[in-house]
């Protein structure tokens, strides 16, 4: 008898690794395909060096693993390991059995990865966890992150296993601009503050506020560098944390994707973002044409102006930053890919140097197709181009100038922010200098 997938049983299900993932109309179809088994106390699900290519998952009761002459864990259905099909290397390396009278689930894992092998949609029905109630369970925090939906099961039970709860009473630092990287964290629930100080002696500069679900730490991991900003608890907060060694074997490594510049090439032409994070100053000596300039520090505020139908190509100087920069965009749900190297592995030769003309309209007239090639090929913007590939030109052009536009806007409101607050200084100053002078007069 299929599944209900409304049951209790259906609801189970439904968080089972990596069915929670799924869409929501490919797992109605699946759970329209299988049936729940039972066996009774002693009952062997597998032994020991069988090959048959099925994934078991506990539903209800519990289950040993063990061989012939020692017992290796028990697994109960209430346990977060119960989430992940049991022991399901092939062949297996241990017997399953029956500790008390159960119900399991058995899918064949050719169907499984047929089912997975989806293109993404951006739907409401994707983020399938928001069904599941919130109790208390790490898993399903996580699985509500673009980033770790997309990690292969076994990463994902080993993030669960090494993954701490900690919990930090409002006003605390959690973690100190310019102090080395050491954890990866999730807000399970709460508010904190991201903040920075331009130079030490500056005041501190709020940056964000972030709630339930959003993620830090990741920028120092990733990069090396020490911390940039520092993150204090607005509210009473519980967080999820992973070690530094942990998030980059676990999370950065099966995350991240590369691409050498060849392929990013025929990625544009196909119609590809191509995003430059360096700053202005290193971006306009020499860039890649028809990049967009979208420096890191702002490429939090920038992600409404990108289109998340295009994949992104991200370049800097030597590919260091762009991992970082991919890991946010692709946390926010872009198909984002590292250009390998950055920069410097580059010829010189390929990159476009600044107009020899007084006025920058910011467009870019040079054809990243025809980089490198014959300089003859390229007089003429449209002589051996279609008029589609004209208009997909133009639009790319008009992309271009809108982001830039939003940048300058972003950065006209920062001079803003700044100008008021040197003006209050000033006033501040003049204030503490009347005093002065009044008390020395008086004296």
């Amino acid at each position: 008898m299929a599944v209900d997938i409304h049951s209790a049983e259906g609801r189970v299900i439904r968080q089972l690794i990596p069915l929670s993932t799924l869409p929501f109309t490919k797992f109605e179809a699946l759970c329209a395909q299988i049936k729940i088994e039972d066996a009774e106390e002693g009952q062997f699900l597998f032994k020991c060096g069988d090959e048959r290519n099925d994934l078991v998952y506990l539903i209800d009761g519990s289950v040993t693993l063990q061989t012939d002459l020692l017992k290796i864990e028990t697994i109960k259905s209430d346990s977060p390991s119960a989430r992940f099909a049991l022991a399901h290397q092939i062949p297996r390396k241990v017997h399953a059995v029956a500790s008390t009278r159960i119900r399991f689930l058995r899918l064949n894992a050719d169907m499984m990865k047929s089912v997975q092998d989806v293109p993404y949609e951006e739907t409401e029905s994707f983020m399938v966890v928001e069904e599941v109630e919130d109790n208390d369970d790490w898993m399903t925090t996580l699985l509500k992150s673009p980033v770790f939906r997309a990690l292969p099961p076994a990463n994902l039970q080993k993030i669960l296993m090494g993954m701490q709860e900690v919990r930090v009473v409002a006003g605390t630092v959690i973690v100190n601009q310019g102090e080395p990287g050491d954890f990866y964290y999730i807000i399970k629930r709460g508010q904190c503050s991201v903040s920075r100080k331009p130079a030490p002696n500056a005041k501190e500069i709020k940056l964000a506020q972030l709630s339930d679900q959003d993620t830090f730490g990741e920028d120092a991991l990733i990069s090396g560098e020490p911390r940039n900003v520092s993150v204090s608890a607005l509210t009473d907060v519980s967080l999820l944390r992973l070690g530094k060694e942990q998030f980059l074997t676990l999370i950065k490594q099966p995350t991240l994707k590369y691409i050498s510049y060849k392929d990013a090439q025929d990625l544009v032409a196909k119609g590809a973002d191509l995003v430059d994070v360096r700053e202005p100053d290193e971006y306009k000596p020499k860039h890649l044409p028809f990049s967009i300039n979208l420096p890191f520090f702002s490429l939090r505020m920038q992600l409404k102006t990108l289109n998340r139908q295009h994949p992104i190509v991200v370049v800097c100087q030597n590919g260091k930053i762009s991992e970082t920069a991919a890991f946010i965009l692709m946390r926010h749900k872009f198909n984002a890919l590292i250009l390998s190297g950055g920069i410097d592995s580059i010829n010189p030769d390929e990159l476009k140097a600044p107009s020899s003309f007084p006025i920058d309209d910011g467009i870019e007239t040079s054809n990243f197709r025809g980089v490198g090639g014959d300089s003859g090929s390229s007089h003429s913007f449209t002589e051996q181009s279609s008029i589609q590939d004209d208009m997909e030109r133009l639009r790319r052009f008009l992309q271009q100038l809108k982001t830039k536009y939003n940048i300058l806007e972003a950065e006209k409101k920062a001079l803003e922010m700044k100008y008021l607050a040197l003006a209050k200084f000033t006033e501040s100053l003049k204030a503490e200098l009347d005093a002065i002078k009044k008390a020395g007069g008086g004296g």
